[in-house]
């Protein structure tokens, strides 16, 4: 009996062996037949060269708009937002670029720790937007207020978040403009440059799966290109078929380095072709440009479930963040040469020309602007901080029990000197 145990084991570890060397026979030999496809793909040559990059034509930057709001005449199948839309795209960089300055300018008074404008960049940012659906996932870097912006967020939660008061949503656990918006499907900011690729890939990955209508943009600059991450999310992106767009803003500087030192190939868009990944390039300042290349590349990454790279070329006119003085490596005659090409400017022309806006339509406008801001940085300013328990909440489902005893003892000193601390 004990015998033909041993012996009907024995009969079952060879049958589960059988089976998974047939298994792994089977997949063994599926790989090798797909390298060698992917092997014959390729001609031969008896020809040695070297692939010169010089001899590669650079890629060209669609555009929509000249600088003096023109739309030029050889442009073919573009869409131009209604009258409406192109108003409301306008107003968002004004009141952008209206709440920069104010947010600015508090952090240099001492009253937010933090900055970061988007001056020169609003065009890329709205212009983005427009051409999204609004259920499709946000993944932004730092400098994509307006993307939140055009998706209704409004001025007080900007504030809001920039005072880390009681009414932030991320409880003022994050410093100022690293927004995020469960509601709006923007992603909450994360400081470390380039992780968000890698999860804006998985997401996109999930809506595959999922076969629901929506995809993934993930915003990043041409400096955060540099970093590991972004290779490796291009690679995940391209084998595994994900519905993504990867918008970068190259608006030449990084945070400090310019582009001529941070990459000698084409910009970013000639690093597509190596992964097997679709590209666009546009005019990062006009903003029907992007609208147009977004909304192409939206269609493009749905309709074929594959990543597209998408750059825009812009350009970073204020400073890096409020802790940069961009005049230490760039010139001030450069800044003002670029403040020609100013995206607000241009689509105000645009308006201008077709009797849609005015001198007057602009002053009223701003000043309602700048009231309806201030109010909100008002009242943003004077609420409370968050309860400090907050600091313990939303890590773990359960505080564990190492927490709770931080806690513990942060509330026994608080308890000990309640003098120093605000009353709740």
């Amino acid at each position: 009996m004990f015998s033909a145990k041993i012996t009907l084991k024995r009969l079952i570890n060879i049958k589960l062996f059988k089976k998974q060397y047939m298994l792994s026979s089977t997949i063994s030999a599926n790989i090798e037949e797909s390298v060698l496809q992917e092997i014959n793909k390729i001609n031969c040559t008896s020809s040695l060269e070297i692939n010169e990059p010089s001899l590669n034509s650079p890629v060209p930057i669609f555009r929509i708009l000249n600088d003096t709001g023109d739309i030029l005449s050889n442009c073919k199948s573009i869409i131009i937002p209604e009258n409406n839309e192109l108003i409301k795209m306008y107003k968002s960089m004004v009141l952008l670029s209206i709440m920069d300055k104010m947010l600015y300018e508090s952090q240099r008074q001492g009253r937010i720790s933090f900055y970061m404008t988007n001056e020169g960049e609003e065009g890329a940012q709205i212009g983005s937007a427009a051409g999204l659906h609004v259920n499709d996932l946000v993944y932004g870097q730092y400098r994509e207020s307006g993307v939140l912006l055009f998706r209704g967020y409004t001025p007080e939660e900007f504030m809001n978040q920039c005072f880390g008061n009681v009414d932030d949503l991320g409880k003022g656990k994050q410093m100022p403009v690293h927004y995020g918006s469960k509601n709006h499907n923007f992603v909450t900011l994360s400081s470390p440059l380039t992780t968000q690729l890698p999860q804006a890939v998985g997401s996109a990955y999930s809506f595959k799966r999922l076969k629901v209508n929506r995809c993934t943009i993930v915003y990043f600059g041409e400096g955060a290109a540099s970093e590991g991450d972004a290779h490796a999310a291009f690679n995940f992106a391209s084998t595994l078929d994900c519905p993504i767009i990867f918008f970068c803003r190259n608006n030449g500087y990084a945070i400090s380095t310019p582009a001529n030192e941070q990459y000698r190939g084409d910009g970013i868009v000639s690093r597509g072709p190596g992964y097997g990944i679709a590209t666009i390039r546009v005019d990062g300042n006009d903003i029907l440009a992007v609208y147009n290349a977004v909304i192409k590349a939206r269609e493009y990454v749905m309709n074929n479930t594959r990543p597209l790279i998408l750059e825009a070329m812009t350009y970073r006119r204020g400073h890096h963040s409020t802790s940069d003085d961009s005049t230490a490596y760039r010139s001030k005659d450069e800044i003002k040469e670029w403040s020609n090409k100013n995206p607000i400017t241009r689509l105000k022309r645009l308006l201008e020309k077709n009797n849609l806006w005015n001198d007057q339509n602009e002053v009223e406008y701003a000043n309602e602007t700048k009231k309806q801001l201030m109010q909100s940085f008002t009242i943003a300013s004077k609420k409370n901080k968050p309860n400090w328990r907050e600091m313990f909440n939303d890590v773990y489902h359960e505080i564990p029990d190492n927490l709770l005893e931080q806690m513990n003892s942060l509330e026994d000193h608080i308890s000990k000197y309640s003098d120093h601390y605000p009353k709740e």
